[in-house]
């Protein structure tokens, strides 16, 4: 359901379908890729991104690449690099004022770089500055009481400097922190605007800083992610604790708008309703009067943007109850959606929705990745979207027009009583698919004849077959007990989806492979709903291998100027030690983790991710940090770190010297950052 009009042309109160568009361009199989920058409209590289000493967003720029032009850390050398420095993850000076503030391990936070100094969100959400040679404090950002020192880290803050501001003088801003720039985080229900230099809170902002960011409907805000500037505006997503437990319940459930605030008054400019309003575009995809009572959508992953263009792209999750739809017919536009947002008005540009009428939880999950390809020697500005469903959409990022066709298939239907499917579902004709969909007998576990046959009488307990295969109603199904569901609820692409290589046009999709199996049963009041999932987020294993064959967790590169796969590797050992394994010389088998990438001019860097990462399934994880060739995904260097990691690593050049900082944590390890490089 795509609509290709702005939003004041009277036709976008017509509703329509997704449909399969014409290619801009195609590209032949037997095109050479050669790691080379791709060339401009005029033959030369202009559109490169300059070699830059900073990360200003925690996506790396708020193209959201995960990429930096350094060089210095090469394959000659990596062999050297070493930790340099280790910052705990809450400053001891809070943790001496406030020994009780119980520090979750799993640290979510990237920091930014800007003007010689490290900005990041501590392990309770505080923001914390520091040196970027030592990792020495330079500030912190001070809770309002005891009560406020508790709280849970985020992915990244928002450096903001107003168009027209200079270095400034440390007073030509009448103290409010412009000429320096302003940190902006986004904490619980709150947004807080602190003056870069010293931490305080920039008076003139909302409630001398602070900005409420509850909505009126109830429910509590927050947000794991972050917000994002665009020219004057700050961007805000997120999502509502008790909006809904994504299974059983609808009514009344709290939609998560997205939002605009005044980057230097943070008073409230725009807001985009994720479920339309009466009279809005895209109201009629939710029937029989589920418009009213629906919510439990929102974007609680990552924001990007061209500020260019002045585009926001938001990528939008599940609807209420994600595994039973009866309650509500149609498409349900905008779940499932990348909307871009024209972030001076809040004004949608254009959308598209990648799962219709949502049963699996396939959320539009990930960061919408900017980056210039090449397709058929035409340039394209391209922004490139994993799903949950392991398949990569992109599209031109002005128009929101496909850059390959994408096509309207038929898919098997549910045969629960009151839910109603969509018919179809798109598939994007490139690139292929970057990890699982659907299972075969064929894709199960063969480690030995004993494994194998365990693994045939497990599946037949199961209902097995493509992508979009539905949820059953327990009972129903000569026994079986639900549907083996693959990807699962975490999805094949999550929130450490992808980083973008501009010089070669290659997008690393890092992906896992963690099925599920879904039931669905009535439920004892059926004025709410109907019918609701059984067993939380079970998973059908043979003492905890997976049913299908491996690898669990992988990296694939994807060539974007011809929408092929150029290699794919096992990230991380897996459970090689299993006993039902022992004897067996097996290749890597990949952690079912969600480790984020970091591209750099020379090199892909990952971690395995780490067992503090909620739903890590046992022995998936490990404290191993690797440099993989971007050519051929041999790996060329690894060394071990204290834990694993949780947030995604980033890169810069500070005195001469290279540095990675990469957030790690673990259930047996307290969080903290660590800085890697050359001695």
């Amino acid at each position: 359901m795509n609509a290709r009009r702005r939003p004041d042309d009277p036709a976008s109160a017509l509703h329509v379908r997704n449909v399969a568009f014409r290619p801009l361009a195609f590209v032949g199989l037997a095109a050479a890729f050669a790691l080379v920058a791709c060339v401009g409209d005029d033959g030369g590289s202009d559109w490169l991104p300059p070699p830059s000493d900073e990360w200003t967003y925690y996506g790396g720029q708020n193209s959201f690449n995960r990429y930096s032009p350094l060089t210095q850390i090469d394959r000659q050398n990596v062999a050297a690099v070493q930790i340099q420095w280790r910052r705990p993850a809450v400053d001891a000076a809070l943790t001496a004022e406030f020994p009780d503030l119980n520090a979750n391990s799993y640290l979510r936070g990237t920091p930014v770089l800007v003007d010689g100094t490290l900005y990041a969100p501590n392990a309770i959400g505080l923001v914390e500055a520091f040196d970027p040679g030592t990792g020495e404090t330079r500030w912190i950002q001070r809770p309002e009481s005891e009560e406020d020192a508790r709280g849970r880290s985020f992915r990244g803050v928002v450096y903001w400097r107003g168009s027209g501001m200079g270095g400034g003088d440390g007073g030509a801003d009448g103290g409010d922190g412009e000429s320096a720039g302003r940190i902006i985080s986004v904490r619980g229900p709150s947004m807080y605007a602190l003056d870069a230099r010293t931490g305080e809170p920039i008076a003139s902002f909302g409630d001398g800083g602070r900005v409420d960011l509850q909505l009126p409907a109830g429910g509590r805000y927050g947000w794991s992610s972050g917000p994002i500037a665009v020219g004057d505006v700050i961007v805000v997503a997120g999502t509502v604790d008790g909006a809904g437990d994504g299974g059983t319940e609808w009514r009344g459930s709290v939609r998560e708008d997205v939002r605009g605030f005044d980057a230097r008054t943070g008073r409230l400019v725009w807001t985009f309703h994720v479920i339309p309003e009466e009279g809005e575009f895209g109201a009629d995809t939710w029937g029989d009067g589920s418009l009213a009572e629906s919510g439990d959508l929102g974007s609680w992953c990552c924001l990007s943007a061209d500020d260019d263009l002045g585009y926001v792209y938001v990528p939008l999750s599940a609807p209420t109850s994600a595994y039973y739809g009866g309650h509500r017919p149609g498409d349900n536009l905008f779940s499932n959606s990348l909307v871009a947002l024209d972030a001076a008005t809040g004004e949608r540009v254009w959308h598209y929705q990648m799962v219709h009428h949502d049963i699996w939880e396939y959320d539009t999950v990930g960061p919408p990745v900017l980056g210039r390809i090449h397709v058929d020697g035409r340039p394209i500005d391209a922004v490139m979207q994993a799903s949950k469903t392991a398949f990569l959409y992109t599209f031109d990022r002005r128009t929101g027009e496909p850059v390959w066709p994408i096509e309207e298939m038929e898919v098997p239907q549910s045969t629960v009583p009151g839910e109603a499917t969509s018919p179809t579902q798109p598939i994007p004709a490139r690139p292929p698919a970057f990890d699982r969909q659907g299972v075969t007998p064929e894709d199960l576990i063969d480690f030995t004849p004993e494994i194998r046959e365990r693994a045939l009488a497990l599946a037949d307990s199961l209902v097995m077959g493509p992508l979009f295969t539905p949820p059953v109603q327990k009972g129903t199904m000569d026994g079986k007990i639900g549907t083996y569901v693959i990807p699962g609820a975490w999805g094949a692409g999550n929130w450490n989806t992808g980083a973008f290589d501009p010089e070669s046009g290659v997008y690393y999709a890092v992906s896992h492979t963690l099925p599920n199996v879904w039931s669905l049963s009535e439920i004892s009041e059926p004025d709410e709903m109907e019918y609701g999932t059984q067993g939380g987020w079970p998973r059908a294993e043979i003492e905890g291998l997976p049913l299908v064959k491996p690898p669990w967790g992988r990296i694939t590169a994807i060539d974007m100027n011809r929408g092929e796969h150029l290699w794919m590797a096992a990230n991380g050992d897996g459970p090689n030690d299993h006993p039902l394994l022992e004897g067996l010389d097996l290749p890597p088998l990949g952690n079912a983790n969600r480790p984020a990438p970091l591209v750099t001019g020379s090199l892909l860097f990952i971690g395995e991710g780490s067992d503090a990462v909620i739903g890590t399934p046992d022995t998936h994880w490990g404290t191993t940090f690797r440099a993989y060739d971007k050519a051929t995904g041999e790996v060329v260097w690894e060394t071990e770190l204290p834990s694993g990691t949780t947030g995604g690593p980033m890169t810069y050049m500070h005195e001469g010297k290279q540095y990675i900082v990469v957030a790690v944590g673990g259930s047996e390890h307290p969080a903290e950052y660590v800085a890697l490089g050359l001695p």
